[in-house]
């Protein structure tokens, strides 16, 4: 299995937390073991889910024979792993010696601990289907990240490991801090002589739409911002469209893309929680790295501005929540319609109170509500409102103000003071399992399917369909 070396305490906020006294590698699994063998309620879901039709063949009856017994085995999984998730997480990464990311630690533990969680041939088989038509064994995820997440143990451990930079990033650096460009599918970094580094979203056919793709692309990007010596503060920005509505103009982000979620490709570990715990969660706390000598800090963390050009709508408005330095145009508008589609916003609704306060919080998230970069609410998340034609010389501005090394270090003090990391692993922990619920919740799949087979309408809320 890939997996990066270290010891426990080496990354930071992790090795405060000793592993409290519970079974050995040997009696974790023998427990789960006997566990799963006595109760036979996962191989009941094995039994049925083999002798039933497709998702979208079956009767009521049979959905609802299925369902009760996915309860049954779900809720031996979650006794387990209450009882027992610090001793399953010693065993699948050797005490904390090793660092394992999501999709790791999850491939680990199903063949550590098989009927845990499913195994790879399980969620590849999934990933060829359309939402609709999936059996759900990402809920089966969500439960062992939850519990994983809660434990100052392991949750601690897991979010230090997704803090290390990729094995993308680190064969692309060389390159990068030779010729200061990088070109991704859906991200342009460049870096020039002012030190600063410009990752600009080129999903141009889509509004930057972001899908699995954009969220690899994304996290590259940024490990490698984060990693150039040469870097000393990153702007983030949208670039031209190519979109019929949108042609030759910059937008920011249009959130999700709706249809690849109604196709079944947004995953839960390789988007959903990626996005937060990788790229998102960098941009907040810094890259990880292991350098002999480094006591000060184990995290190499830069200043960022996000500079948003006619709409940050859902994950595009989750982005600027973790920014230093947010700019708008004066006729952008910023949105998080994930209730009105189904899902959570991410993290949005942990940060998002401490900008604009709990009424407003609930308008937006709740409500659907819209912010124009004209009404007053939205200088609670932006700090400049500028004419479209003034952004350019705004942004340079702002990148000026921010490169200095007292914004790096208060900056790092306010982010620990506003977002402390235990509070962000309780949240992630109950996200992992919440968020699972609902991509596969009806009234979600229904949506995000009219979504996607409908024509291109209104420009707001939705943008509609140029978000796939």
């Amino acid at each position: 299995m890939p997996a990066r070396q270290g010891q426990p305490g080496e990354s930071g906020e992790a090795g405060r937390d000793a592993r409290p006294a519970s079974p050995g590698p040997g009696d974790v699994r023998d427990a789960w073991s006997r566990l799963a063998a006595s109760s036979g309620a996962v191989a009941r879901v094995d039994d049925l889910l083999a002798a039933l039709p497709d998702p979208l063949a079956r009767t009521a009856g049979q959905r609802a024979e299925l369902a009760a017994a996915q309860d049954a085995a779900r809720a031996l999984r979650t006794r387990f792993l209450d009882a027992h998730a610090d001793a399953v997480y010693a065993l699948l990464t050797e005490d904390r010696t090793v660092d394992l990311r999501i999709d790791e630690l999850l491939e680990a533990a199903a063949g550590a601990l098989p009927g845990l969680v499913p195994d790879a041939a399980l969620i590849a088989a999934e990933r060829g289907r359309v939402q609709a038509d999936k059996e759900g064994h990402e809920i089966d995820q969500g439960i062992f990240l939850r519990a994983v997440l809660r434990s100052p143990y392991a949750g601690s451990h897991l979010l230090d490991a997704m803090l290390r930079p990729t094995p993308r990033a680190l064969a692309l650096l060389p390159e990068f801090t030779r010729t200061g460009l990088v070109e991704t599918e859906s991200v342009r970094l460049e870096r020039r002589d002012d030190g600063v580094a410009r990752l600009t979203l080129c999903r141009d056919d889509c509004l930057n739409a972001e899908d699995s793709r954009q969220v690899d692309d994304m996290e590259t990007a940024v490990d490698l911002a984060l990693l150039d010596p040469a870097v000393r503060v990153g702007l983030l920005r949208g670039g031209e469209m190519t979109h019929p509505r949108y042609r030759g103009r910059r937008v920011f982000s249009a959130g999700i893309n709706l249809k690849s979620l109604s196709s079944g490709d947004i995953p839960l570990v390789g988007f959903l929680l990626r996005r937060e715990l990788g790229y998102l969660h960098k941009l907040v706390r810094g890259v990880l790295t292991d350098h002999p000598g480094q006591w000060h800090s184990p995290r190499v963390e830069k200043p960022w501005v996000a500079a948003v050009d006619g709409f940050a709508i859902g994950g595009g408005t989750q982005v600027l929540l973790v920014c230093d330095h947010v700019l708008a145009a004066s006729d952008a508008y910023l949105s998080l319609p994930a209730a009105k589609e189904g899902i959570i916003p991410g993290v949005a609704n942990f940060r998002f109170t401490r900008y604009v306060g709990p009424r407003p919080a609930r308008q937006v998230i709740l409500g659907g509500r819209r912010i124009r970069a004209a009404e007053p609410d939205a200088r609670f998340l932006v700090d400049e409102i500028v004419e479209p034609e003034d952004m350019d010389a705004a942004v340079e501005r702002s990148l000026a103000r921010l490169d200095g090394a007292a914004v790096l270090t208060n900056r790092r003090m306010l982010n620990l003071a506003e977002e402390p990391p235990d509070a962000f692993r309780a949240y992630m922990a109950e996200f992992a399992l919440q968020q699972a619920l609902r991509i596969y919740g009806q009234d979600v799949i229904d949506k995000v399917g009219r979504f996607a087979a409908a024509r291109p309408a209104p420009p707001d809320e939705a943008a509609a369909a140029a978000r796939g």
